[in-house]
């Protein structure tokens, strides 16, 4: 029996579904997962909410598809980098966390308002466990990429103080981007953070976790 063609969605089609996602994103970052509704994205893309349905399914299945749709191209620019540093033998603590927060930082802060606004929406699924099926597909293989690399520099640390390091680094990070505000209003005229400054006070955390470690 011939099997069946599938046709290629055509270019309308596409346009559609990623003004779909940029809606999403938009709308998932500001209100979250349960304030954000089909309709209000559907309004901000301009489209019937049928076709919401039609391109994202279901909320559930949309905050999905919203939050998977650039973690492959953020795990292509960390991988890539690490993979420079290890090319040229300058491997240390330091660069594979530079590897792994600058990418990020920088794309959330000159990417444009879609990157922006990822960052706010991969905080959400940071801080809910509800998302780990989320978060296990879409950014715990490059997270253990790199915690084996740091394992790699510390055969004898504890594997769970290393895989807290990860966490506590990524909390971090989203901490940098999301609640600058906050530094401001402690020490007014602070200025914006430093990324050098953020792995420095991550690599050093690990180090204490690390230092610390029984026996």
């Amino acid at each position: 029996m011939e099997k069946k063609r599938t046709r290629a969605p055509s270019a309308r089609s596409l346009e559609t579904r990623a003004r779909i996602l940029d809606a999403a994103e938009a709308v998932f970052a500001e209100r979250g997962f349960e304030g954000a509704s089909i309709r209000d994205i559907a309004s901000l893309a301009k489209v019937q909410v049928g076709l919401v349905h039609h391109h994202g399914g279901g909320k559930e299945e949309l905050f999905h598809q919203t939050v998977a749709r650039r973690a492959e191209e953020l795990a292509r620019i960390r991988i890539e980098g690490l993979e420079r540093i290890k090319e040229a033998g300058e491997v240390s603590l330091r660069g594979i966390l530079d590897c792994f927060i600058r990418p990020y930082v920088t794309l959330a802060q000159s990417g444009g308002a879609h990157w922006l606004a990822y960052g706010r929406l991969v905080a959400h699924v940071s801080a809910d466990p509800r998302w780990g099926r989320i978060a296990a597909e879409c950014f715990d293989p490059t997270a253990r990429r790199f915690i084996a690399e740091i394992a790699a520099l510390y055969p004898d640390a504890d594997p769970q103080r290393l895989a807290t390091g990860q966490v506590y680094s990524v909390a971090a990070m989203l901490a940098f981007l999301n609640t600058g505000w906050r530094v401001e209003a402690l020490s007014p005229g602070a200025g914006a953070a430093e990324i050098d400054l953020l792995v420095e006070f991550c690599a050093a955390g690990i180090e204490a976790m690390i230092a610390d470690s029984p026996a």
